[in-house]
C-alpha cells in the first residue's frame, strides 16, 4: 500500500494558486519500470502536431463538460484497461489501491469531494520535445486531477507542471521529480499547463483520474 503510506506521511497541501497536494514516492520501483517501459506513440510519427492540448483537439481551456470522443489523439493515449492489464500488473495494483476504500475516501476527503460512485482513469503518458500545454482548467467529470511524474533520464525539473492564477500568470512549477506528483479536484479556478520547455529525451509520468464516466475500474 505504497500509496496510502504517501498521502498519510509523505503529503503537503498547498493554497497557492488553489488548493492542490503535492505528494512523494507514491509509486514502487516496479511500478514505475513499467511506465518507463511503455510503448508509448509518438504522434509526431502519426503526423499529428502538438497543439497545447492532451488530447490535440485544439479544446478551449475553461471548466467545461468533456469531449466525449477523446479528441484526435484517443487511439495514441496509453491507457491502462482490463484489456491490456496484463502487460502492467504493477500499475494494475495500483490502479487496485486507487479503487480501495482505504484510500479514495482518504482522497475524498482531501479534495472534498465525494468518490464512492466514481471510476478510475490512469494513463502513462510519454511526452517528446515540442510538447506543451496550454493554461486550461480539466473538464468536469474529473473529480480529482492526478500526475504523478517519473524521471529516469535526469530531465530538468522545470519540465513539470505550471500553475496560473485567475489572471493566468504563472505562480509555480510543480518540479518534475521522480517518483513525485500532484493532485487537486477540478474547478473554473484550477488553471493549470506547460510552457514551451525543452525535453532533452522524453517526460515520462502517468495521469490519474477519478472520474463520473465509466471506465474498466469503478470503485470498489
Amino acid at each position: 500500500m505504497e500509496l496510502f503510506k504517501s498521502l498519510e506521511a509523505r503529503t503537503k497541501l498547498f493554497t497557492n494558486p488553489f488548493k492542490h497536494f503535492e505528494i512523494n514516492q507514491p509509486l514502487t520501483e516496479n511500478a514505475i519500470e513499467e511506465i518507463a517501459k511503455a510503448d508509448v506513440v509518438d504522434p509526431k510519427k502519426k503526423n499529428l502536431i502538438y497543439d497545447g492540448t492532451r488530447a490535440l483537439d485544439g479544446g478551449e481551456g475553461t471548466f467545461r463538460e468533456g469531449i466525449k470522443d477523446g479528441g484526435k489523439a484517443k487511439k495514441l493515449r496509453c491507457y491502462v484497461t482490463k484489456e491490456n492489464a496484463a502487460q502492467f500488473p504493477h500499475l494494475t495494483n495500483f490502479i487496485e489501491e486507487l479503487r480501495s476504500p482505504s484510500v479514495y475516501k482518504k482522497i475524498g476527503t482531501l479534495i472534498e469531494k465525494d468518490l464512492s460512485n466514481s471510476f478510475v482513469r490512469l494513463e502513462i503518458i510519454c511526452d517528446r520535445e515540442g510538447f506543451w500545454l496550454k493554461p486550461h482548467c480539466d473538464i468536469k467529470e474529473k473529480l480529482m486531477s492526478s500526475i504523478v511524474f517519473i524521471n529516469p533520464h535526469n530531465e530538468s525539473e522545470n519540465l513539470g507542471t505550471d500553475f496560473y492564477d485567475n489572471k493566468l500568470i504563472k505562480v509555480k512549477t510543480v518540479p518534475y521529480k521522480h517518483n513525485y506528483g500532484y493532485f487537486f479536484t477540478s474547478g473554473p479556478n484550477s488553471w493549470h499547463g506547460m510552457e514551451k520547455k525543452e525535453i532533452k529525451k522524453e517526460r515520462r509520468c502517468i495521469q490519474i483520474n477519478y472520474v463520473t464516466f465509466e471506465t474498466d475500474w469503478k470503485v470498489q
